[in-house]
């Protein structure tokens, strides 16, 4: 009867430990930040940052143009579970603003990562309707500094994480400084007057801005902007006069301007070749290094040079990148 009572007992005790580590594991769990990120550029970023002390769910995924996009029903579900909703700003996400302002009043706490940048840093063109261009990822250097906002701000709302977050957000802006620098080296191998870079829209200014090539887009910076047969003369122009040797397709925006950029140029007896295939609001698929911010934007780098009659090995890019590229 004992032996029957203690094996009672022990059962009995380890039931209760087993429901205090449940109860304990569930208690973690529920403790973790639910947090949605807008792009991949943005999810990427705030993966990085938190590492496992949150959970990032990301709503546009590869191939996805965030001008364009509309919010879902299980878009809707996951921003109004989510503790913290991290955005792009700028407009970038233009159609999801009412949906921010609407989080916001319900006490949401929304980050923009392009928030804390100056006028200065900011890119304006013509026919943005006086907002700033808002493809700011396209320069590590100010990419890094929205990082480092979004920690800070990430860091007020979970103070418990606050040192992780801040360290984390130091090691990713030393990786962007090593790619910065790749980068810049590569793009300076390209003969000056080649350094024109032609795209469907005109998303690499800050690109542009940072390493010293002409950039130029056939639509606008939003890709509901309209193209007329006026830009596409311009351009076919200077792509002649300039005697530049490729033009860029984009992976999340239609190919058919560029295509007839190819075409007029061909009919003025300068041929014109594809460059290649750039990644401009949304990233490459998920576990290749295009599907991570680094791996994009040295892939982007390395396409441009290569295609433009420079050295495109000056950059330091993995087994699959190098593949990738003579593809």
């Amino acid at each position: 009867m004992a032996t029957f009572a203690n094996g009672r007992a022990w059962v009995t005790a380890a039931l209760a430990l087993l429901i205090l580590i449940a109860q304990l594991g569930w208690q973690q769990s529920a403790a973790k930040l639910q947090i949605v990120a807008t792009t991949g550029m943005i999810g990427d970023m705030v993966q990085r940052i938190v590492g496992d002390r949150a959970d990032v769910t990301t709503l546009m995924g590869e191939g996805v143009d965030p001008h364009l996009y509309k919010v879902t029903v299980s878009d809707v579900r996951a921003l109004a579970d989510a503790d913290v909703v991290i955005a792009n700003g700028l407009m970038l996400e233009g159609r999801m603003g009412d949906v921010f302002a609407k989080l916001r009043r319900r006490g949401r706490l929304v980050i923009e990562a392009g928030a804390s940048l100056t006028q200065t840093q900011l890119l304006h063109s013509d026919g943005s309707h006086g907002h700033p261009d808002p493809h700011i990822w396209m320069d590590p250097t100010i990419w890094s500094q929205c990082a480092a906002h979004v920690a800070d701000e990430l860091s007020v709302r979970d103070p418990a994480n606050a040192s992780l977050y801040r360290a984390n957000v130091a090691a990713l802006g030393r990786e962007w400084i090593d790619a910065d620098r790749a980068i810049a080296q590569a793009i300076a191998s390209v003969e000056p007057k080649r350094r024109v870079l032609v795209t469907a829209h005109d998303a690499f200014a800050y690109f542009g801005r940072r390493y010293g090539v002409e950039v130029t887009g056939i639509q606008g910076i939003s890709t509901e902007s309209e193209s007329g047969l006026d830009d596409i003369r311009r351009l076919i122009d200077l792509l002649v006069t300039r005697n530049v040797p490729a033009v860029f397709v984009e992976t999340s925006v239609s190919d058919k301007n560029v295509l007839a950029l190819v075409e007029g140029a061909r009919a003025r007896d300068h041929t014109i070749i594809i460059g290649g295939s750039l990644y401009s609001d949304a990233m490459g698929e998920a576990g290749t290094p295009q599907g991570t911010y680094t791996g994009m934007i040295k892939k982007n780098a390395h396409t441009i040079v290569a295609a433009l009659g420079g050295d495109a090995h000056r950059l330091t890019t993995s087994p699959a990148e190098s593949e990738g590229n003579t593809k």
